[in-house]
């Protein structure tokens, strides 16, 4: 474990840095469009191990893999016509693919945990993209925050959950989306893995209309366990009317009496980007034993995914022994 926790700002030298601390093993927080990522060479063992072991992670759920161009990520799945269309459409951008894993990859198996799939993701933001590139490499990087916690839409939220357990935090700015990437499987049939920051309805636009998938006991893309994204406090989703005590997270004009808000007007892109500081902002206000109401969200566009995040902030915590 690292003694402390670098904090590198996104010019050439942080850049250069960062990407010394990746080929020596370590792991960087990066920031992306969708949340921070926490970054180590998908190709080491060891570095991927410490992945886990930083989040706290269990070993049977997938990492993303971040690549900078199609040509980086040729190498490492299967691109069918389908998927590069779907590429060529939505990359750079808030979208993992999961694909046919090439067996000559050289990607850690616990990467995949093991299975012949590999998700993958090119990121649509500056700082990332020219440390892929000044790296030269793929990078698996899920969300830089304990397992199961909420996710960090700023370097802040990274360097309290894991500030003295990574070597270093690249610092981006906030992040412009606020929610993980959509996951799609196209290892067969197309089918949606988790919603995310492409609408479900952009890609039944290109594509059709898409299935529903995703196993919780064994997940075959990230963002499938029942319970992720969880505050100390209990969560409670459709709030019209707050219990006594309860926080009060609204949406849209009706809910004049929040303590705070997801989008005054009713904006879901808004709500998106302030869907997991909101989850942090009312934890903080109700305590370890209180709890949190949340107004309700249209299940259409980017409430989906805002919808699934909370549900998982909802469900009942694993228990511990």
């Amino acid at each position: 474990m690292p003694e402390k926790t670098l904090k590198l700002d996104a010019t050439q030298e942080g850049l250069l840095q960062a990407a010394h601390i990746l080929r020596s093993g370590g792991l960087v927080a990066i920031p992306t469009e969708t949340v921070y990522g926490l970054a180590g060479d998908a190709r080491n063992d060891t570095a991927v191990a410490r992945i886990f072991e930083a989040k706290g992670r269990p070993h049977f759920n997938p990492l993303i893999v971040h690549v900078s161009d199609l040509a980086m990520a040729r190498k490492l799945a299967v691109f069918d016509a389908m998927a590069e269309a779907v590429a060529a459409a939505f990359w750079p951008g808030a979208l993992t693919l999961v694909l046919p894993l090439r067996p000559d990859a050289g990607l850690s198996p616990l990467v995949t945990a093991g299975l012949q799939s590999v998700a993958i993701r090119m990121p649509d933001h500056a700082v990332a993209h020219h440390l892929l590139q000044t790296f030269g490499g793929p990078l698996a990087a899920p969300s830089a925050n304990p397992s199961g916690r909420v996710s960090p839409t700023k370097a802040i939220h990274v360097e309290r959950g894991l500030g003295g357990r990574i070597d270093a935090i690249l610092e981006g700015g906030d992040c412009q989306v606020g929610l993980e990437s959509t996951i799609l499987g196209l290892d067969g049939p197309p089918v949606l893995l988790r919603p995310g920051g492409i609408p479900l309805e952009a890609l039944e636009a290109m594509l059709g209309p898409i299935g529903h998938g995703g196993n919780a006991a064994k997940p075959n893309a990230p963002g499938q366990l029942a319970s992720h994204y969880a505050p100390e406090a209990g969560v409670r989703l459709g709030v019209t009317q707050p219990d006594p005590g309860e926080i009060w997270v609204g949406f849209g004009p009706g809910c004049t009496g929040a303590q705070i808000s997801l989008s005054a007007n009713g904006d879901l892109v808004e709500a998106a980007a302030n869907l997991f500081q909101s989850l942090l902002d009312a934890d903080k206000l109700a305590g370890p034993d209180g709890r949190i109401g949340y107004a309700p969200i249209p299940e259409i566009g980017l409430g989906r995914a805002i919808n699934d995040r909370l549900r998982r902030a909802a469900a009942p915590r694993p228990q511990t022994i």
